[in-house]
């Protein structure tokens, strides 16, 4: 392991109003930050509470003092354990492939050293993530196509001009729109169905986009695809999701009996989880 300079820099002056002086020592002292999502999921990853707090003594000591490979006795000096139950847990965390050893390169120095590594921690973390992200987006999916299916569309009516949609869309974004903004507006108002405006609106909310540059992508969709009414796009995101459905249950139904079948639902999985990223 590589030698590094910890002794701690005091200041020499003694004089000095010990409220202050608490304060000035945990700002310089620094802090271990870690994630709160790590937090609430370490559980579901196989980490238990006592390797949880190990980890973050870990992490304390590779932010702190780059101490990149502590020793069990180290890590005992932090906790109330003794380095034989450290030792265990340190196997533990490496056979459940969350922490790793590699090797590192000391530029200062040149000299490769080993440390332990928290890239399969984190990965496994960013897994869940984006499994959690997918749920929110499929739930959110859910609502847009119960909302429009269920929409009334003979019965809503709306101002056919930009007047009657600025307040809709300030009501919207909680704020006043921009001179721009409201130009946009206009224009749409100018070429199409104010419902169809107002619709675009609702479906940017619901995926959480309050931005006008997705409104127009909505509405440039429903033009290329020739939809110029709410009953239409409501007949076509059902005609959609029957599509999508009938490709899944083929897609379940071919793969019976195949004993690659758990390996190809991981790989789409992933390249799911893929897009997320992009």
């Amino acid at each position: 392991m590589v030698e590094r300079h910890k002794e701690k820099i005091v200041k020499c002056d003694q004089k000095v109003n010990i409220t202050a002086a608490f304060g000035s020592e945990l700002v310089l002292e620094g802090s271990t930050t870690i994630p709160n999502i790590l937090l609430r999921i370490y559980n579901k990853i196989g980490i238990s509470d006592f390797q949880m707090i190990m980890l973050i003594q870990m992490i304390r000591l590779y932010v702190e003092e780059k101490e990149l490979y502590p020793s069990p006795e180290t890590l005992a000096d932090c906790m109330e354990a003794e380095p034989s139950r450290i030792k265990k847990e340190l196997a533990s965390l490496m056979e459940k492939e969350i922490i790793a050893v590699s090797e590192y390169f000391d530029s200062y120095r040149k000299v490769i050293f080993e440390g332990y590594d928290f890239e399969p921690l984190f990965l496994k973390v960013s897994d869940i993530w984006a499994g959690i992200r997918a749920k929110e987006i499929e739930e959110s999916e859910k609502l847009l196509r119960i909302t429009v299916n269920g929409r009334d569309f003979d019965n809503k009516k709306f101002d056919e001009n930009a007047a009657g949609l600025i307040p809709i869309f300030e009501n919207e974004f909680g704020r006043a729109l921009s001179p721009l903004e409201i130009e946009q507006i206009e224009q749409w108002a100018a070429e199409r169905d104010a419902g169809l405006v107002v619709e675009a609106l609702r479906q940017a909310v619901l995926r959480g986009k309050h931005n006008f540059r997705y409104i127009n992508t909505i509405l440039m969709g429903w033009e290329k695809n020739n939809l110029r009414t709410l009953e239409a796009i409501a007949e076509y995101d059902r005609e959609f999701q029957s599509r999508r459905s009938s490709r899944t249950a083929r897609g379940s139904e071919a793969g019976k009996g195949d004993l690659g079948t758990v390996e190809k639902n991981n790989s789409r999985k992933k390249a799911f989880i893929k897009t997320l990223y992009i």
